[in-house]
């Protein structure tokens, strides 16, 4: 008897031990689906979801499309073949999607846009990003402080950047920043020197900084000549850098002539420590774990036949359907901030910035 028991106290202890193991293949698999792990950001919010993923049970199917389409769409359609529960996709083209969004539909996978929003499809059912008209409008009123143009200095002269135009992000970034500088324009204390406005002239495919780069020269060399760039509205770090390159190239950050102001978004490394090195002059901090983690809160309501919480429905209309929106808070970064808002956080390290 004794034997016996032994043996089912074996086995009840081994189906115990089984249980955690089988619940998580019960939770997920997951699909992640990230643009390119040639920003710092990407490979940090892949990360983050994996790690809080796991956290509650869920199996992952993390991968990266190198900024490829055909990448993408293969990837996902991957996933949905392997039994995917959820897709969470950060687009790199966010209208390129719509038919892999059909198959995951007809296989009742729910989508979650990330941060991206991905358009013209109707099967998207939650968006987790950061209010991206106000990462403009923090970057636009950036340069109207430290510029001093609600006192009346000015004029100054000004460059603009947008960001890709097939990513909807790029157009809230700009037209958020438009909303602040164009009364500046229009009263001319603000100048465009190229005289280049809008999406269609000042966007950067892929969000290059080679292409902003390259830009940049271009503006110099054409209408800077005889005169100073005093600010460049730039929507994202990797930009920043470039056109950083550019206006280094040609003297500026030396004794006799200032670096001008120089906005950027994503507080990555590289830029904060271009930033204590008096070059790029602010970024946008936006905490990539809470974006992670609000996704991750999302999956699992759906997953637990509830909803997600969201915060919006009204901003994201993505050409089919207003999709019901969760939006985290940017802030603005620069010297005068950038150890408590980034160390105190926990997001980096100091010795990171070393």
């Amino acid at each position: 008897m004794k034997a016996i028991a032994s043996a089912f106290a074996a086995l009840a202890l081994g189906l115990f031990a089984a249980m955690p193991a089988a619940q998580a293949q019960d939770k997920g698999p997951v699909g992640i689906s990230m643009p390119t792990k040639s920003s710092a950001r990407w490979i940090a919010d892949g990360d983050n979801m994996v790690k809080y993923f796991k956290e509650k049970g869920y199996q992952t199917d993390l991968q990266y499309a190198e900024d490829e389409i055909p990448n993408q769409l293969a990837q996902i359609e991957n996933m949905i073949t392997k039994g995917a529960k959820v897709l969470v996709i950060a687009a790199i083209d966010g209208t390129t999607l719509s038919d892999a969004l059909d198959q995951a539909a007809s296989q009742g996978i729910k989508v979650i846009a990330y941060d991206r929003l991905i358009r013209g499809s109707s099967h998207v059912d939650y968006y987790a990003t950061f209010d991206n008209f106000q990462v403009g409008v923090l970057q636009g009123g950036y340069i109207v402080d430290k510029l001093g143009l609600k006192d009346g200095k000015g004029p100054f002269n000004i460059e603009l950047f947008g960001g890709s135009p097939d990513d909807n992000n790029a157009f809230f970034f700009y037209n958020g920043a438009m909303s602040v500088l164009q009364p500046y324009i229009d009263t001319g204390k603000l100048v465009v020197g190229s005289g280049q406005t809008g999406m269609d002239k000042v966007s950067t495919l892929r969000w290059d900084g080679a292409v902003a780069q390259s830009r940049m020269d271009n503006l110099l060399s054409a209408y800077y000549s005889d005169r100073k760039v005093d600010a460049v509205l730039s929507p994202y770090d990797g930009l920043s850098i470039g056109i950083i390159s550019s206006l280094k190239g040609v003297g500026y950050g030396g004794a006799g002539q200032p670096m001008p102001i120089v906005t950027g978004q994503d507080a990555e490394v590289p830029s904060i420590k271009s930033i204590l090195a008096k070059e790029q002059t602010s970024t946008v901090f936006k905490d990539t774990r809470e974006l992670a983690k609000v996704t991750v809160g999302m999956v699992d309501a759906l997953l637990s036949g509830g909803k997600a919480e969201v915060n919006d429905t009204k901003t994201y209309d993505n050409g089919v359907k207003v999709v019901p929106s969760y939006l985290l808070k940017p802030v603005s970064v620069d010297a005068s901030n950038w150890k408590q808002v980034l160390v105190g956080s926990g997001y980096y390290t100091e010795a990171q910035f070393k």
